[in-house]
C-alpha cells in the first residue's frame, strides 16, 4: 500500500502521545544527534511544515525552496522557519508538531497526482512527501525518546512501507523498524556495516 496522509496523521499522533508522557529533560541531548530533545522536536515540526509547503505550491514547481525566513536559536542548533514558544512548555511544543503534521496531511490529501515539489534529493510527489514526513517523525521521535528515557516502537507495517517507498535499494529484514534505523544511520544490522552516509529516494518510484 502507498504511504498516505493517514500515515502522516498516525505517526504524529503516536509520537505526540509517546513524548507527552515524558516529564522534564527536554534540554538533554536527543540520542546521538547534536541537538537537544526540544530542538529536535522543533526540527520535526519544521520538516513537516516544509514538506507541506512544497507539495502545496502551484505547479510547475519552482526550483529551490520557498523563501521562508530561517533562523537558529543558537549556534549549532537547527535552522528552522517554525519554532515553539519556550514558555509554552512541552505541551506547546508538541502542539506545534501536531499542527504541522496536520498541515502536511492536508496538503498530501489535496495534491493532484501530477503534483511535484522541491527536495534536495529530487522532485517528490505527494506520497514521497508523506513518506519523508513519516520517516522524520519516526526516527527523530526515537532520538528524542532516547534522550527523555521513554519507550518508542512504531508500527512495523508503517516502517516497512516507508522503507519500500524511500529506500528501494534496502532489503527489509524481519524487523522493519530496526531496518529503518539502520537505513538512516542509527543502528547496526547483522552483516551490514553501520551507515555513516545515507539518502533516500524522494522522486516517484518508476512503475512497470
Amino acid at each position: 500500500m502507498p504511504v498516505s496522509a493517514d500515515d502522516v496523521t498516525l505517526s504524529v499522533r503516536l509520537a505526540v502521545d509517546a513524548l507527552g508522557a515524558a516529564g522534564d529533560g527536554w534540554d538533554r541531548q536527543a540520542g546521538e544527534v547534536t541537538w537537544t530533545c526540544w530542538e529536535t522536536a522543533e526540527h520535526v515540526a519544521d520538516d513537516l511544515f516544509f514538506y507541506a509547503t512544497q507539495i502545496a505550491r502551484t505547479p510547475p514547481p519552482e526550483p529551490g525552496e520557498a523563501p521562508f525566513t530561517m533562523t537558529a536559536r543558537r549556534d549549532g542548533g537547527p535552522v528552522n522557519a517554525v519554532s515553539a514558544v519556550p514558555e509554552s512548555g512541552p505541551a506547546g511544543l508538541l502542539a506545534v508538531v501536531d499542527a504541522c503534521g496536520a498541515l502536511l496531511a492536508a496538503a498530501v490529501r489535496a495534491a493532484p497526482p501530477d503534483a511535484r515539489g522541491h527536495h534536495v534529493f529530487g522532485l517528490a510527489d505527494a506520497e514521497g512527501f508523506a513518506a519523508m514526513g513519516v520517516v522524520e517523525v519516526l526516527v527523530h521521535t526515537s532520538d528524542i525518546a532516547a534522550g527523555l528515557g521513554v519507550p518508542w516502537q512504531p508500527p512495523a507495517d508503517l516502517c516497512a512501507r516507508v522503507l519500500t517507498r524511500l529506500f528501494p535499494d534496502v532489503e527489509v529484514t524481519g524487523d522493519p523498524w530496526r531496518t529503518l534505523l539502520w537505513a538512516t544511520g542509527r543502528a547496526e544490522l547483522p552483516g551490514r556495516p553501520r551507515r555513516t552516509r545515507w539518502r533516500w529516494h524522494s522522486a516517484p518510484i518508476a512503475s512497470g
